[in-house]
């Protein structure tokens, strides 16, 4: 990998088109979308297009859920020969319908399944298998550091750690706490994640929590670039690379093409509305321009809305504000 930041594997979110993009503006390494373990749903064409690998130098990672150790093995080993370099199990996901299924965070109850699964899935390929964890299932049972050393003992070889408890969702702050004491409790890389949304509170993570990396999530969308931007602070300590506005606007609608393109021209509009939703939260008039946007059925008149807008912001001398 060029260096330690990860884009976090968000489900709707960190699409091929969306990895590629973010891969491009200096992320180290992208995880594909959770993809279920159940091989009889990948015919769907969701889960079919979660596995379609994006172009990227890195590493080809595929994040599989599951509670259990059979299907999460044969998923795995499923992957690999689909031509995943690496396997990240999901054990940190707060959603319901994964929990129904006693799947994502909900197995941090269960550590003997736990090491049931990790054991099964390490022994099923020849590829690293990584994991991602929240601290625990409840702040009253952080059992983060117990289950960092299972995973290290069944042969993970990279753990990343978002700072809260299944029972915090999103909600509230990330502790780093946990972090630093995993991070001390095992010898394999640990990855901090969540609220990291600067290059500043990167270095803070990392300087306090000892961590191997960072994993960015709900800051890179809308906001790719912030990998460089990171990059950047770690390497030289200031905080001097900004991404131009002409340099966003090129980047959006290379983003836009790549959605055209992979989801078609109708789906491919529709899922362009939520990302540039994002891309332009809390630049000047991005009220009025949204409504217009998402009027829009064509994939080329997309385009042109966003080189419009782009060219109206600098204009009116709004570029400063948008960097």
């Amino acid at each position: 990998m060029k260096n330690n930041l990860f884009l976090a594997p968000m489900v709707g979110v960190s699409d091929t088109p969306f990895r590629e993009i973010c891969s491009e503006q200096g992320a180290g390494l992208t995880v594909g979308e959770m993809l279920t373990c159940n091989k009889e749903l990948w015919q769907n064409e969701r889960n079919r297009l979660k596995q379609v690998k994006p172009q990227i130098p890195g590493p080809q990672v595929v994040q599989i859920a599951g509670s259990d150790p059979q299907m999460m093995a044969e998923a795995a080993r499923l992957n690999e020969a689909m031509g995943a370099n690496a396997i990240d199990i999901n054990m940190g996901c707060p959603a319901k319908k994964v929990l129904k299924k006693a799947a994502g965070s909900a197995l941090l109850k269960d550590t003997d399944l736990v090491e049931k699964i990790l054991i099964a899935v390490v022994a099923a390929v020849d590829v690293p298998v990584t994991l991602k964890i929240r601290t625990g299932w409840c702040p009253e049972t952080r059992n983060g550091a117990l289950v960092a050393r299972i995973a290290e003992e069944a042969g993970v070889q990279l753990l990343t750690v978002h700072g809260r408890t299944r029972a915090d969702r999103f909600k509230g702050e990330a502790e780093y706490d946990t972090v630093a004491a995993i991070k001390q409790e095992v010898n394999i890389p640990i990855i901090a994640n969540g609220d990291i949304d600067s290059p500043q509170k990167a270095a803070q993570v990392i300087s306090y929590t000892g961590a191997d990396g960072v994993m960015i999530g709900r800051a890179a969308q809308g906001n790719p670039w912030i990998f460089n931007e990171i990059a950047h602070y770690l390497e030289t300590g200031t905080n001097k690379f900004v991404t131009p506005l002409p340099a966003k606007a090129k980047i959006i609608q290379s983003h836009l093409k790549k959605m055209h393109s992979f989801y078609g021209k109708v789906k491919g509009v529709w899922y362009a509305r939520k990302h540039v939703a994002g891309y332009v939260k809390g630049l000047p008039s991005a009220q009025e321009f949204m409504p217009g946007f998402n009027a829009s059925e064509s994939g080329q008149e997309q385009l042109e809305l966003i080189e419009n807008y782009f060219d109206y912001l600098s204009i009116q001398g709004q570029g400063a504000i948008a960097a």
